[in-house]
């Protein structure tokens, strides 16, 4: 895992009235390993910037769009009404999930990849009193703070032990939890900012680092009218487009960077063939600007490729989840069939 972080469990005691993530690297002395950690995702993030710019058809991971701001957009974003995909899970979660009650273990470890605001872990939280730990993992340290600190107070029976970083690769998981059974935990499909074979191999990592026989609950948005794609991303009132171009802000901050946002519009893509959605920003002139010292050009409608989203058929998804050693123990699908939650189980031996 790029620059992960690890910090010392939280739980509602009187360290929870500091931020939780200042808390735990106070009591365990790791401030180096945190600042070093900092050091690597902004090389990181250096570097995908450059490469990215530099392709033909200007690319830029989606994580990057994440940061303090934009993490606090995109919680905006899921509040909006054309944006059904958050409260149709949520729901489908709050109506199915306590019938996974008698298959889960006394004692169990609930690992969520990329946790954001943690806010459907709540519904599961809530419905499976096994799970005793929690383990969020997420590249914004502000995310997980928030995150962390409403949860110990909801949930004190629940250790939480919150990882800054992406999932990359498998996460050091806290001793106490490394032979405890596991859910892995990954809502919103974001599975779907992937292309279809980065998926299945996602899919296959997940299966190693969990264990064989642990489970994964996992989000994946379903086909659909085009239409309703559109207005889920790109609504009218413009937060989208603001969570988009706020990835020029960052550029600008954190890599010295030149962009002017008047320059660039959210521009939202459907490609039929792939069943995808595409954000892009669009530059409405010709122009240069420079990023860490080197210079890249414009010309006026060239875009920055910035997020895909895949859209699955059920039948797709569960052939995609097979081919990744996962079986399916259930799906949940809503009966306007906008979404699916899958419940897989990873079968054999640890991939």
């Amino acid at each position: 895992m790029t620059a992960l972080t690890q910090q010392r469990p939280q739980s509602a005691d009187a360290s929870a009235r500091r931020p939780a993530l200042e808390t735990a690297l106070s009591e365990s002395g790791e401030q180096p390993q945190h600042e070093a950690a900092h050091d690597a995702t902004h090389e990181r993030f250096k570097h995908d910037v450059l490469e990215g710019l530099a392709l033909p058809q200007k690319a830029l991971p989606a994580q990057y769009l994440y940061d303090a701001a934009g993490s606090a957009l995109f919680e905006a974003i899921t509040r909006l009404p054309s944006y059904y995909p958050t409260r149709t899970e949520i729901t489908l979660l709050k109506d199915r999930a306590a019938g996974l009650s008698d298959r889960v273990e006394a004692g169990t470890a609930l690992v969520e990849f990329g946790s954001g605001s943690s806010v459907k872990t709540e519904v599961l939280l809530q419905a499976l009193a096994q799970i005793k730990h929690y383990v969020p993992i997420d590249v914004s340290p502000a995310a997980l703070d928030e995150a962390v600190t409403r949860l110990i107070t909801r949930f004190p029976q629940v250790a939480v032990m919150p990882l800054v970083g992406d999932f990359a690769s498998k996460p050091a998981w806290p001793h106490y939890i490394e032979d405890a059974p596991k859910i892995g935990f990954f809502p919103g499909s974001t599975i779907g900012n992937m292309e279809p074979e980065a998926a299945r191999a996602l899919l296959a990592r997940f299966a190693s680092w969990l264990g064989a026989g642990s489970r994964l609950v996992i989000g994946a948005d379903l086909q659909k009218d085009e239409a309703m794609l559109h207005a889920a991303y790109d609504d009218d009132q413009g937060v989208t487009a603001k969570f988009n171009l706020n990835l020029l802000t960052r550029m600008n901050r954190e890599l010295d960077a030149t962009f002017a946002l008047e320059d660039f519009a959210h521009v939202v893509r459907y490609d039929r063939e792939r069943h995808r959605i595409e954000m892009h920003l669009e530059a409405q002139r010709a122009h240069t600007v420079e990023v860490a010292g080197h210079r890249f050009s414009f010309t006026q409608g060239e875009t920055i490729h910035t997020e895909n989203s895949h859209k699955y058929t059920v039948e797709q998804f569960t052939r995609t989840s097979r081919a990744a050693g996962w079986q399916v123990e259930e799906t949940w699908v809503d009966e306007a069939q906008l979404f699916s939650v899958h419940v897989l189980i990873a079968s054999g031996p640890s991939l």
